[in-house]
């Protein structure tokens, strides 16, 4: 059996394992004891989902099995959670020029921020919904005091509204509401991931 990890081959030692379930759950709890959670798993090439998962696992282990695991741990996250927190404070600066931008004709460098902006908010709700797979380190996240899921409940509308105003063209709104009210709510943002501690 070769076994996969993030792309890098590990050596693994079989204690008893017969089926690729008997590997799945062993590999499962050594996840558990490092403080990493499985986010992909792949036997022979061929992706497994959870309506496939029953069925390959019941399959005998041969010699010439690959089994490949997609790993995240607790660690990765924080330092994701450091480079967005930089991310997001280089992007609120970027906001709250949008308004000059505007004023000097220059609406392709406040486009370009804009498109910075839905990018680096996809990125952290990737890196957050990985982060909830540690439930204890999950829940420890907070964003000026809140959640992060009631922090972005707030924080939608104001999303909304933005992409309203830049589709009517208005760039007063889109000027105020990148200064006043996503440039701060992305400061706090990067406050929070900047002082989170996965440990």
């Amino acid at each position: 059996m070769d076994l996969y990890v993030n792309g890098a081959q590990v050596d693994a030692t079989l204690e008893g394992e017969k089926t690729i379930g008997d590997v799945l759950r062993s590999f499962e709890l050594t996840c558990e004891d490092n403080s990493a959670a499985v986010i992909g798993i792949r036997v022979d090439g061929k992706k497994i989902d959870a309506d496939s998962f029953d069925a390959v696992a019941q399959q005998p282990l041969e010699k010439s099995t690959k089994i490949e695991f997609d790993v995240v741990t607790k660690q990765s996250i924080a330092e994701s959670f450091k480079k967005l927190s930089a991310l997001f404070t280089t992007l609120s600066e970027r906001m709250a020029q949008i308004p000059v931008d505007l004023q000097n004709g220059k609406g392709k460098d406040a486009v370009s921020a804009i498109q910075l902006l839905a990018d680096d908010i996809d990125l952290f709700c990737h890196t957050a919904a990985l982060a909830s797979l540690f439930p204890e380190t999950y829940t420890s996240l907070l964003i000026d005091g809140k959640p992060f899921a009631e922090f972005f409940a707030d924080f939608t509308p104001v999303l909304q509204e933005f992409e309203n105003a830049l589709q009517s063209n208005d760039t007063v709104l889109v000027g105020d509401l990148s200064e006043y009210e996503i440039c701060p709510r992305l400061k706090l943002v990067a406050k929070a991931l900047e002082l989170f501690d996965a440990s």
